[in-house]
């Protein structure tokens, strides 16, 4: 019998208009008078940001604006906002917007009251501490930041997807109000969706998981697989959406004291070097690595099978494991997620420096069925025929 520990320390509030408690909620748990709202221009100029930044202003609290983010965030973003972070003598970050902005915002709590890189820090040069408190408000359902000990952050100079963890990098407080995920554009809609159900996957899958976690797991795929066709066709649609945000909550902590894997290691290599938004490359990629990973582990894909729907208790393992494959492929294919040949700036010479990107990434030992070069190579060329 495995030992395990989960540990999840941040305050969750869930529910339809719960974003406009948020100066309440700030005040109770007494953290201080002055934040750095991080969030992204889109989010922004949908008219998302502005309400709660008068609401917290009303409040007494002094709000200072930094919106310079890219949808994969940088490290040079958020050294800017860790020094905005020091000149206006921020006491907490509020991030507001879906994971690029959450990631960032963990960056900056941490490189603002102590300094160094992003790199000083997911290199082990520097110690995690003395890290501000850190409030989420997703506006997509997909990250699951908003409870996680994880920011993911892009070198540069390197194209290198640096993954910041520790504990204290879990955010305080979590305000999910599924109003907020309304106005999002179908074509995220599907790509932070699909980005929700890899979580799920691959906390439940890798080789770090634990019983609560694949609990947890196993409702966030039954929620995700039912509800986001329905939000990706109609984004008004209510209970879809408060499904989603539910479910990419529980997907963020099923993976946030597990691990992710190889689907995320080939995703963050090609956001890294293409700048391609994260769920997409999580989806291109997802069926080739199940395929890949079924083949060891044939017993709990067919699990997986039969908790998403895809398969009946009646069929056999290597039945329910063909059902997997061919299912996740034509549910993304509903959410007309492009193929990887699609992508662009992709090209098959730059396979190696992919390949070697996902090697170097941390997650790689954690895949559920032990991952070579020439593995992901052969996931790659797949991925790229299909």
């Amino acid at each position: 019998m495995k030992s395990y520990s989960y540990f999840c320390s941040t305050r969750i509030e869930m529910g339809a208009g719960k974003s406009k408690e948020l100066p309440t909620l700030l005040h109770s748990i007494g953290e201080g008078s002055s934040i750095l709202l991080v969030s992204d221009p889109g989010v922004i100029r949908a008219g998302l940001v502005a309400p709660i930044q008068a609401a917290l202003e009303s409040a007494g609290y002094r709000v200072s604006l930094f919106d310079k983010l890219s949808q994969n965030p940088r490290d040079i973003e958020c050294l800017e906002g860790a020094t905005k972070f020091r000149d206006v003598s921020a006491d907490m970050v509020v991030a507001i917007g879906g994971g690029s902005a959450m990631d960032t915002g963990k960056a900056i709590a941490l490189c603002g009251p102590n300094g160094g890189t992003p790199a000083d820090y997911a290199d082990g040069r520097l110690a995690y501490e003395n890290i501000a408190p850190i409030i989420c408000v997703p506006t997509t359902a997909g990250t699951g930041s908003e409870v996680t000990r994880s920011s993911v952050i892009t070198e540069s100079t390197t194209h290198r997807k640096m993954t910041l963890k520790h504990a204290a990098l879990r955010p305080t407080l979590a305000v999910l109000d599924p109003v907020l995920t309304y106005s999002v554009p179908a074509s995220v809609t599907a790509a932070t969706g699909v980005d929700a159900l890899v979580h799920a996957i691959e906390g439940y899958t890798c080789k770090v998981t634990n019983p609560i976690s694949q609990a947890l797991g196993v409702k966030a795929m039954k929620t995700i697989v039912s509800a986001l066709p329905v939000a990706y066709a109609d984004g008004q649609h209510e209970a879809a959406r408060h499904a989603m945000l539910e479910g990419s909550l529980l997907a963020g902590l099923c993976f946030g004291s597990t691990d992710v894997a190889a689907v995320h290691c080939l995703a963050e290599a090609l956001g890294g070097m293409y700048d391609t938004p994260h769920g997409i490359a999580n989806s291109v990629f997802l069926p080739h690595v199940l395929r890949f990973n079924a083949a060891e582990n044939k017993a709990m894909h067919a699990d997986l099978a039969r908790y998403m729907g895809f398969a009946v208790d009646a069929d056999s393992d290597e039945q329910a494991v063909e059902k997997l494959i061919t299912g996740i492929a034509d549910w993304t294919a509903g959410l007309q997620i492009p193929k990887l040949k699609d992508l662009p700036g992709v090209k098959e010479e730059d396979f190696p420096r992919i390949v070697e990107l996902s090697m170097k990434n941390g997650s790689t030992p954690s895949n559920v069925r032990t991952i070579r070069a020439d593995d992901y190579l052969r996931i790659l060329e797949e991925a790229y025929r299909a």
